[in-house]
């Protein structure tokens, strides 16, 4: 079962708000979908517990308690999170905090960023010691390096290779395999991956391969049975593969629970 949770899209700035720094959290008991929807603050979503997504057109990106997502004001996006995730949100009034990016990127939720966040649910703060933790916070909130994000195609060609690989983790079919199914050439399916997400075959279902890995130690599940259920020899070819695709080791997902 997946609850729906529809909201409003506001224009960037449409509502003043009361805050520079605003603080939100929600315990999910079910899985959730939040059709596309906007806020009129700039918004970074991250979890104390569990693992949830946001999406942007093609483009996704998985929300762990050690990676969130900043979300610019007025950018439509949709979102899922699975049941028992705690989700947190913190909204940034625009007339006072500028965007760290033009567009949606992935942030490192350090263990001082989410002391500084959490810092400014409590309702006893006083004024000045707000103001200090919200200058300490934006000093310490910057984008990830790298691309974490998930480009899903959209192309006919592409489809049976999306409709197979999203969802249910599995190993990649080789670039030659899906090109004798498919009745193409290999050079047709990584030209199709190319113009669509800039990047090929190969290094796609490494991404997705990471993403998947994510989300699957940040729910607690064992590497070694990650491993195997995405192909991989070892749990150290895991891990290896995983850094070569996001800069990050998969311990960092797993000492997060």
């Amino acid at each position: 079962m997946i609850e729906e949770r529809k909201l409003p899209a506001y224009a960037a700035g449409a509502i003043d708000v009361p805050f520079v720094i605003g603080f939100f959290q929600e315990r999910v008991q079910v899985d959730t979908y939040w059709p596309s929807h906007s806020h009129p603050t700039h918004e970074l979503l991250w979890n104390q517990q569990g693992v949830s997504s946001v999406s942007v057109g093609p483009k996704t990106w998985t929300i762990t308690p050690v990676l969130g997502v900043w979300m610019p004001a007025g950018v439509l996006h949709e979102g899922t999170a699975r049941a028992a995730s705690v989700c947190n949100m913190s909204h940034f009034g625009i007339a006072s905090v500028d965007s760290i990016a033009e567009e949606p990127v992935p942030v490192v939720i350090t263990p001082l960023l989410r002391l500084l966040l959490e810092r400014l649910a409590d309702p006893e703060l006083t004024q000045k010691s707000r103001a200090i933790t919200e200058a300490a916070a934006m000093d310490n909130l910057q984008p990830a390096p790298g691309c974490l994000a998930i480009h899903v195609p959209q192309s006919e060609l592409l489809q049976p290779i999306v409709a197979e690989m999203i969802g249910q983790p599995k190993p990649a079919p080789s670039l030659q395999q899906w090109a004798e199914r498919l009745g193409v050439s290999g050079r047709t399916i990584s030209r199709a991956f190319q113009a669509e997400t800039g990047i090929g075959y190969s290094r796609w279902a490494g991404s997705l391969h990471a993403q998947q890995a994510m989300e699957m130690v940040a729910s607690g599940e064992d590497l070694q049975d990650i491993a195997q259920l995405l192909g991989f020899s070892s749990q150290s070819s895991l891990g290896a593969a995983f850094r070569r695709n996001t800069g990050f080791t998969l311990s960092s997902f797993r000492d997060s629970k």
